[in-house]
């Protein structure tokens, strides 16, 4: 139960993200903020993994180098394929595209590579958690136009997420401390999306808005919560961790009501309930061991 709500605390930072942005720079693009964020997170991640005793389990980093670098693309093909497809798509369609395929690429992953089939309740509370998320995206409004791109590109983020919780968890189970394997991977990610963040205008980032901004995406929706979230992979499966980050809208959408001044009609608070209901359900302990238990 603790890792279980590990990660729903780093659901609720992660649902943050999008209010921090929309009281941010007006000149900032999303793109640009999703560079920086990963920076200044991968940084916060480095400092907290300094405590770690072992961080690689008396292994050699090249014992572990090719899922470093299969997370750590997972990292950095995230945002470039998220943004695509709220910009096609649309933020709605997009959105519920893109965290509601994340549980299933997992899924699909821990069974293809590790012969481990999610149990029946995970299917369940999916299922009614996408369900509430759908809800809350059709309340709060937003452009729907279906674009085959679009779609296209979002289900790239959601296979990019899944991608990168798996090789978290691969690290950990081989001994990797979770927060180590966690900065590395976005450290690496940081990288790779560099001559891609270098291309978009960066003049806000002086501002004073710009650097609240910036310290609340890294340090808060990247390091303390991926901190929060790799303390929760140490025990569950990946799956599950990933459905458990569904809890994600039902923050945003609380984050606009409270701070921005944003209406949510009758049917939000009725998607809010039903995604709750969903991880209530898809989250209960499992009596199986869970991989690398």
């Amino acid at each position: 139960m603790p890792g279980r709500l590990a990660v729903i605390v780093a659901a609720v930072l992660f649902g943050s993200t999008g209010t921090a942005q929309a009281l941010g720079p007006d000149d900032a693009t999303p793109l640009g903020v999703g560079w920086l964020r990963i920076v200044v997170g991968a940084g916060t991640l480095v400092v907290l993994a300094a405590r770690a005793r072992r961080p690689v389990g008396g292994a050699a980093w090249r014992v572990h180098a090719g899922w470093l670098l299969l997370g750590a693309l997972g990292v950095a093909a995230y945002q470039p394929t998220f943004f695509t497809g709220t910009d096609r798509a649309g933020v709605a369609l997009a959105t519920i595209v893109a965290l509601g395929s994340g549980p299933a690429f997992a899924g699909a992953l821990e069974l293809t590579l590790f012969r481990r089939r999610p149990p029946a309740r995970w299917r369940q509370g999916t299922v009614i958690a996408l369900a509430g998320c759908a809800l809350l995206v059709v309340a709060q409004g937003g452009d729907t136009v279906v674009d085959a791109l679009g779609v296209v590109a979002a289900l790239g983020a959601g296979a990019s997420y899944a991608v990168y919780a798996t090789a978290t968890k691969v690290l950990i189970t081989r001994g990797v401390d979770s927060t180590v394997a966690l900065a590395a991977l976005f450290t690496i990610g940081a990288v790779l999306l560099t001559p891609l963040g270098l291309t978009q205008p960066l003049d806000w980032v002086w501002t004073r808005s710009g650097v609240l901004m910036l310290a609340h995406l890294g340090i808060i929706t990247v390091g303390v919560a991926y901190f929060c979230y790799g303390y929760g992979l140490r025990t569950l499966p990946t799956s599950t961790a990933v459905m458990l980050t569904l809890a994600e809208p039902v923050m945003a959408a609380l984050c606009g009501v409270i701070v921005l001044d944003e209406d949510l009609p009758l049917l939000g608070w009725l998607g809010a309930a039903v995604v709750v209901d969903g991880l209530a359900v898809g989250g209960r302990p499992d009596r199986r061991p869970s991989l690398g238990r």
